[in-house]
């Protein structure tokens, strides 16, 4: 299926790993521009390398911070500058660290909304314009955490809501202009950040991390964790198009772990 991606401009935010750079490598497969971005200019190398072996789009990095409003409106001026009008914008994060709600502070507490939810905001607001000329996509990655929330990941919980309740009530206000918004939320996918989770976890319960994995894998139906390619495909379609209508949605890629509708 052509997805009428050639030529078009996509910003990929925190996409030097993980979720981010499978959707930016799957996009420039799919004969996208792709800006990819993080902190760590050593990995943005590296992974513009790797996406470059596949890409029938042109591949471009710039290092950028996505909790400062000043940083997110220079990389998007470069990516303008660089590919031509934006038309697809995929919002994306680390993780917010994990803990309880005796755990936290107020600091924290900031520190997840600027991360989690304002970069998002900002991000989009300085993408708009190029929107609504380009009646382009915007998807923001999430968590299955929107539909059952996850122990341990307070602040993950709370503001991956919040995205939610900005996909939903954008794709109202931007439907006129021909703007898709829709919401990704990745389940048990195989990427560094679970990694993490599961050895955090596996140290707290004082189990092996192999033992921790098979649990959690016998409560996926599929019976195993995803594969990073197998949520940018998903991604990709939603920003892709031949995505005329599908707006305001919240599409899990999980395997069907979670049980609410």
């Amino acid at each position: 299926m052509d997805l009428h991606l050639n030529g078009k401009t996509a910003l990929v935010l925190a996409s030097s790993t993980g979720l981010g750079k499978a959707v930016a490598k799957e996009l420039a497969l799919e004969g996208a521009n792709v800006m990819i971005t993080s902190r760590n200019k050593d990995k943005l190398i590296q992974a513009k390398r790797e996406i470059e072996l596949v890409a029938k789009g042109k591949v471009d990095y710039m290092v950028s911070d996505v909790t400062d409003a000043q940083s997110i409106k220079a990389l998007v001026d470069v990516t303008r500058k660089t590919f031509g009008k934006i038309s697809i914008l995929v919002n994306n994060t680390g993780g917010p660290p994990s803990g309880t709600f005796d755990d936290l502070t107020d600091q924290e507490w900031q520190k997840a909304f600027d991360l989690t939810l304002l970069s998002y905001i900002r991000a989009i607001r300085e993408v708009l314009p190029d929107l609504k000329e380009t009646r382009g996509h915007i998807l923001n990655n999430t968590s299955s955490s929107v539909k059952q929330p996850i122990d341990g990941l307070l602040l993950s919980n709370v503001f991956r809501l919040g995205v939610q309740g900005l996909s939903k009530s954008l794709s109202q206000e931007l439907a006129p202009y021909g703007i898709m918004v829709n919401t990704i939320g990745a389940g048990r996918i195989e990427t560094d950040r679970l990694k993490e989770l599961d050895s955090t976890r596996a140290h707290k319960e004082g189990k092996s991390v192999e033992e921790i994995q098979e649990t959690i894998k016998s409560q996926i139906p599929v019976g195993r964790y995803g594969e990073p390619k197998e949520f940018a495909k998903m991604a990709t379609f939603l920003v892709s198009g031949v995505n005329t209508y599908v707006t305001g949605q919240t599409i899990l890629v999980d395997g069907a772990l979670n049980k609410a509708y």
